[in-house]
């Protein structure tokens, strides 16, 4: 029996189940709005939609579609044995729709001037998968 110790001291790593149904409707080209209704746990659907919002220009939507998945997200963590910290990583693909959920969070925030927030998702984010914060810029 091999037992794997995390020499860095710190908690595992955490990864969220795989939900298949939303990724593959969207990438079916279904409405992020119809997978949020049909799916609405699904981190991945509104941080679609608050990316949509925000690239219209619709920064306010963008930040409450965002602050929606981002607290799904954590609703998922939480189930998943996360004790609020730990890394995230976005090499686990089910795990992509909360670290883009928090990303979108974190520059809606920056843009409405909610500075405190937009630092602290900003470091969330790197802190819990510093490729996420790299792949999403």
């Amino acid at each position: 029996m091999a037992i794997h110790e995390n020499l860095l001291g710190g908690p595992p790593p955490t990864h969220l189940p795989d939900d298949p149904g939303p990724r593959e409707a969207l990438a079916a080209g279904t409405a992020p709005a119809e997978v949020a209704g049909r799916y609405p746990t699904s981190s991945l659907a509104w941080a679609q939609l608050a990316d949509e919002a925000y690239e219209r220009g619709s920064v306010v939507e963008s930040y409450a579609y965002a602050r929606t998945g981002y607290h799904r997200g954590l609703d998922a963590l939480r189930r998943s044995g996360w004790k609020g910290h730990g890394p995230v990583p976005w090499e686990h693909e089910a795990n992509r729709g909360f670290l883009r959920a928090l990303h979108a969070l974190a520059r809606a925030a920056g843009a409405i001037g909610e500075t405190e927030e937009h630092a602290r998702c900003s470091q969330f984010l790197k802190d819990s998968s510093p490729t996420a914060a790299q792949t999403l810029g």
